[in-house]
């Protein structure tokens, strides 16, 4: 790892820990040369392949996740960080598979699990898009376990 004040390559890691809910490591380091100190993020590989609906696959899209989260949280209170949160946790449980592709069905209801603990409502805004409801009953499906307190 080069020095990002003085591009030495003698840096040395100080300290490790977990990062985004253990989807990366946060590394503390240190140049040898200037005794400048900084951090790097290191993130875990996330499958490389999505499968879509009609079998094609895909290059898996960070950002198509997040804007979709985004999307569904529009005028709701979602901070930057509760974002990353959401993204990092997604992309872990997608890792922990360790497959070589996710279906597309897989992520969005990882999205939806993620949305159900955050915001009721950005859940129902993602579920009625992703579960395509066609009228008013497939609303009252997704909302009754929500007010019972039921899973599903």
């Amino acid at each position: 790892m080069k020095c990002p004040f003085c591009g030495a390559d003698d840096t040395k890691v100080i300290d490790s820990r977990d990062h985004q809910h253990g989807a990366g490591i946060k590394r503390r380091r240190k140049c040898g040369e200037c005794d400048q100190r900084f951090t790097t993020f290191e993130h875990i590989a996330v499958p490389p392949r999505v499968v879509k609906r009609d079998g094609t696959k895909v290059a898996y899209d960070q950002e198509k996740v997040a804007r979709g989260i985004r999307h569904a949280c529009s005028k709701r209170p979602l901070t930057d960080e509760q974002l990353e949160g959401m993204v990092a946790r997604i992309e872990a449980e997608m890792s922990q598979s360790r497959l070589n592709h996710v279906e597309s069905r897989r992520i969005g209801e990882l999205v939806m699990e993620q949305l159900r603990a955050f915001d009721q409502v950005a859940y129902l805004r993602f579920a009625s898009v992703y579960g395509e409801f066609k009228d008013l009953s497939d609303f009252q499906e997704a909302i009754e376990p929500m007010l019972t307190g039921a899973e599903d």
